[in-house]
């Protein structure tokens, strides 16, 4: 009897403790628009999905429609080597990163929706390749997530890697909530972990349960459009659309379920539930929600100590209400939302630079530097 009391209380516990894991969340602020302004460092990009820097002035930034573009010095050039690329809905070539050694090595990863096998539709896929100057060689498939399918939906994708010799990257669940994301046997609504050279990692979570996918690290998300790497504990935060409502920042732990769609805060996009559960036993809840969604995109800290003010605090691209949202986080919560570059257009990504700047990608507009007035 005792036992099954503490059971039953437990439980109580867990539901309590999850519903008021973000009590009053705070209201987002518009600071003086005199406080800061941009630079244009390129322009003339449609839709800058991805971008990184090899120095501060040579970077790469990807074009959803498929162009590699190595920009140095403010002069952008298209990079040759591209596979083909699948172009449907929010597909196209997605996010680029450089290898952690670049320098020696001129390796870069990037994701795109593909469809290698050749069956009808597409799936999302992630590549390395040698960069020459503007050419890419060696290509090379690491892994593209099956099977492919005609929905123009939920591919994901960014790069993020951490500081033990692995590539994290994300599947959004492809438009097939109700079977991908809770199924490990399938790809789709999953963060994925390899090692640099794209083989699996001995100790991935799954890789000794039959049938499950050994390249899945986490399980139960919706769409990741969001990835970075926390500066002093270096663990993967991702960001997520949710449906109407329930966007979502997680903190990225070993084999764990965020519970997409079991549990959400969000509702159909026609104002249906999708369950009257936000949170369940063996689920993670996210580190922070947004209601109503504000369609997170790329996001980065601001580690340097450029803007004095913001250092440590996360900034998140909106593409639905056009701006940069700083988040100031304190005590392992956000205490504090401020919009940054309101009305500046759909931000892409959202990158912090070897000078220590936020640099954004705006569609539209280009590759754009913050900067502090």
């Amino acid at each position: 009897m005792k036992k099954n009391c503490y059971l039953i209380f437990s439980v109580v516990v867990f539901y309590l403790t999850s519903c008021i894991s973000q009590e009053n969340p705070p209201k987002i602020s518009s600071p003086d628009k005199s406080n800061y302004s941009t630079v244009t460092v390129v322009d003339g990009i449609d839709i800058p999905w991805g971008m990184d820097f090899i120095t501060v002035n040579d970077l790469l930034v990807t074009e959803k429609k498929g162009v590699l573009y190595r920009v140095v010095n403010g002069e952008k050039s298209e990079v040759a080597g591209l596979p083909e690329i699948y172009q449907r809905g929010q597909g196209g070539l997605l996010d680029v990163a450089v290898h952690p050694d670049f320098k020696n090595n001129q390796i870069i990863y990037f994701t795109t929706a593909a469809f290698v096998e050749g069956d009808p539709g597409g799936n999302t896929a992630v590549y390395t390749a040698v960069l020459n100057g503007n050419q890419l060689d060696d290509l090379k498939l690491l892994y593209k997530a099956t099977p492919n399918t005609k929905k123009g939906q939920h591919w994901g994708s960014r790069i993020a890697f951490d500081d033990r010799g692995h590539l994290f990257f994300g599947v959004g669940d492809r438009g097939n909530r109700d079977v991908n994301p809770q199924d490990l046997k399938r790809d789709g609504g999953k963060i994925y972990r390899l090692n640099l050279d794209g083989s699996i990692p001995d100790d991935n979570p799954f890789v000794n349960e039959d049938d499950a996918l050994a390249a899945i690290y986490s399980y139960g998300h919706r769409n990741p459009q969001g990835m970075t790497v926390h500066p002093e504990t270096g663990k993967i935060w991702e960001n997520e659309h949710g449906p109407k409502g329930g966007d979502e920042i997680n903190i990225i732990k070993k084999g764990k379920n965020y519970g997409w769609p079991v549990i959400t805060y969000g509702i159909n996009y026609s104002g249906t539930s999708i369950t009257d559960k936000t949170a369940l036993p063996g689920m993670e809840q996210p580190y922070y929600y947004w209601v109503p969604s504000i369609a997170p995109s790329g996001m980065a800290f601001s580690s340097s100590g450029v803007y004095r003010k913001w250092k440590g605090d996360l900034f998140v691209g909106s593409l639905k209400f056009k701006y940069l949202e700083r988040l100031e986080l304190k005590r392992g919560k956000v205490v504090k939302r401020e919009k940054v570059l309101n009305e500046i257009g759909r931000i892409r990504n959202v990158k912090e630079g070897p000078d220590g700047y936020l640099y954004v990608g705006v569609e539209g507009k280009g590759i754009l530097k913050v900067v502090k007035n």
